[in-house]
């Protein structure tokens, strides 16, 4: 052979081995698209963003999409209806896989089948806040008290809510069950003009997310009486849960990842992974405490089991509640 032939051959053999490709290389050829089915800004949009900043080491890039309408509803399908590949992902939220599903007639997804648990993400202990003056006017320091109050005088308390169907008035309603009172609901388009509502008086309790009433509670303006987590939170000391007078009380707000049903189970593994480990990292923990969000992780065989478990136990508070929405 000649050395003009030596050297083709040397480069046609060269040419059939290819260096080995890193999986965060892979990453990095195509983005993630994470899809936040509410508007930016929101403490859901906030985390998202600080958890796709941790794992583009691993992951690669991630692209937060903001897909708000329906309640959650038009992002959630969004996901839903993505090739079940690994770069699109979503959030799912007490709204969008607990509750829509019971308050709308028509959903465009199957909360149950059409998606693939990743991990829950957040939990945020919502609270039963007062009007910190009508509180003192009616002597009402504590849970008890206002159960007591509001068994002698039926019908005289109102609460606030965002919206028929919403967590709060859903947690009213629960909660007026369990204590066996009766006070009446005042729905308003939205969390703001709720917590403005409870703020100028116009109504006595609001069942509020922590992360929006706490800057109130520490300005004295509410009082907080009681958390919805079963157990009390490290981020209001000395405010008992709901549940140690009415057991079994809880309604928590939270939210986590998932992918479209179909997702390989070993992508999911990945991304399980990936995120389990940005949530548990120094700076998302500092984050989300800024939030009064506690980060939740777990495999996504539990994530599953909960989700499944929360779309259960909305079916009755919603009946019971009476909303509809559509």
């Amino acid at each position: 052979m000649t050395r003009r032939n030596l050297i083709l051959a040397s480069l046609a053999a060269a040419a059939v081995f290819t260096l080995p490709v890193s999986s965060s290389a892979l990453a990095q050829s195509r983005p993630i698209r994470l899809i936040v089915p509410y508007a930016p800004g929101g403490p859901i949009d906030v985390t998202a963003r600080v958890l796709a900043e941790r794992v583009k080491d691993s992951l690669g890039t991630v692209i937060i999409e903001n897909k708000p309408g329906g309640g959650g509803n038009i992002g959630a399908d969004a996901v839903a209806k993505a090739a079940p590949d690994g770069h699109t992902i979503g959030i799912s939220a007490v709204a969008t896989h607990a509750i829509n599903p019971w308050l709308f007639s028509k959903m465009p997804y199957d909360a149950a089948r059409d998606f693939a648990p990743i991990t829950q993400m957040v939990r945020v202990p919502n609270v039963l806040v007062m009007n910190a003056q009508t509180a003192a006017r009616l002597k009402i320091n504590t849970l008890r008290d206002l159960i007591a109050y509001a068994r002698a005088n039926p019908a005289k308390l109102n609460y606030g809510s965002g919206g028929n169907g919403s967590a709060g008035h859903l947690a009213g309603e629960l909660f007026k069950q369990g204590a066996g009172i009766y006070a009446v609901h005042i729905p308003y388009n939205g969390g703001n003009p709720a917590q403005l509502a409870l703020l100028s008086g116009q109504v006595d309790f609001n069942f509020d997310n922590l992360a929006t009433a706490a800057p109130n509670i520490r300005a004295g303006k509410l009082k907080a009486l009681a958390v919805t987590t079963l157990q009390p939170s490290a981020a209001l000391p000395g405010v008992p849960p709901v549940a140690a007078t009415i057991p079994g009380f809880a309604v928590d707000t939270w939210w986590g990842l998932v992918a479209p049903a179909g997702t390989p189970k070993d992508v999911v593994a990945r991304l399980n992974q990936a995120f389990v480990a940005a949530l548990q990292t120094p700076e998302a923990k500092t984050r989300f405490a800024s939030l009064m969000a506690e980060p939740v992780t777990n495999t996504p065989e539990e994530f599953g089991r909960f989700m499944q478990a929360e779309l259960a136990k909305y079916q009755k508070i919603v009946k019971l509640s009476g909303a509809k929405v559509d």
